[in-house]
């Protein structure tokens, strides 16, 4: 599927997951699978807010990049703690 198919989905009756990680405080994100291998990404306390749609491509680009390493930088833990 291309974005603006993904875009026009109804994403209200996708199942909508949270990472086991994350605590209940309200500080994460949803994720939900979409057809063709695509993913969707939500704020799980805001999620009349939006969201955003990865083509299957575009998400295997992410998960790879976070494997390697690739955004490290922008992980305020690892900085604090480097300091």
């Amino acid at each position: 599927m291309d974005k603006a198919e993904l875009y026009a989905l109804d994403v209200e009756g996708l199942d909508w997951r949270k990472s086991s990680l994350t605590s209940d405080n309200g500080t994460c994100f949803e994720l939900a699978a979409l057809p063709g291998g695509g993913v969707a990404v939500r704020d799980s306390k805001n999620p009349a807010n939006g969201h955003l749609c990865f083509t299957q491509v575009e998400w295997q680009a992410f998960k790879g990049g976070v494997l390697l390493g690739d955004f490290n930088h922008l992980d305020q833990t690892r900085r604090t703690a480097e300091s």
